[in-house]
């Protein structure tokens, strides 16, 4: 089984296991969406890469309802989801199946968004796509990464994983559907947080920062420049 075939496997339950395997789920997208600057009403251009289902875009699109969305994922079938979520919504986002790590972004956006898909990227893949990133945004434009990042010592990644393990057994998860998470995670790549911030300033970013940190849960991100 390769990553896509991972994640449309997981498409039926994976809305519904969100706020369990991602225990600092209320806080983690709170902030990833509060972050975003500007009023309500601006019709924003904005991708999602690795948008799933379209969780997070959905809470994007609900803040900015004027907001143009495309989205992007390898999994047809999660995208499914995505579109039936912003068709309640009264929406109709432009769908992209693809990896976005090779295919086209297009342009130009307003904001960029990701939550919990960069990590799976090989570390070059990660930097070319800051820079892919940068050079599809508008000047004065936006990305936000809703990520998960590596502990910067194998103790803190080891605590990292237990924090985790204890966490979603607290709240209760099945053992087949962590079986199933810890899975996924075979696909994981992660980087941590410092050397991601480096490359977005090496991209063009400015005022990159990390805004949430949860242990291994991290929004991070930054802005083109207004001028160059």
């Amino acid at each position: 089984m390769n990553i896509q075939e991972a994640f449309n496997t997981a498409a039926t339950d994976y809305d519904n296991l969100r706020s369990i395997l991602i225990p600092c789920f209320d806080d983690f997208y709170k902030t990833a969406v509060e972050i975003i600057p500007g009023k309500r009403t601006t019709p924003l251009k904005v991708l999602d890469l690795g948008a799933g289902t379209g969780l997070f875009s959905g809470m994007v699109q609900a803040m900015f309802p004027n907001a143009e969305f495309t989205l992007l994922d390898l999994a047809g079938e999660m995208l499914e989801k995505a579109k039936s979520r912003f068709s309640k919504m009264g929406k109709s986002p432009k769908i992209l199946i693809g990896n976005y790590a090779e295919a086209n972004l297009g342009g130009s956006y307003d904001l960029v968004i990701s939550a919990l898909s960069i990590h799976h990227l090989c570390d070059a893949d990660k930097e070319r796509l800051d820079q892919r990133i940068y050079n599809v945004l508008n000047p004065g434009g936006m990305f936000v990464n809703a990520d998960q990042v590596l502990g910067k010592t194998p103790n803190l990644e080891k605590l990292y994983r237990q924090n985790w393990l204890d966490s979603v057994r607290a709240l209760g998860i099945s053992e087949e559907a962590l079986k199933a998470a810890q899975k996924r995670m075979e696909y994981d790549r992660m980087a941590t947080l410092d050397i991601q911030l480096s490359w977005l300033e090496a991209a063009g970013f400015e005022d990159v920062d990390c805004w949430y940190k949860n242990f291994s849960f991290a929004v991070f991100g930054g802005y083109r420049p207004t001028n160059p």
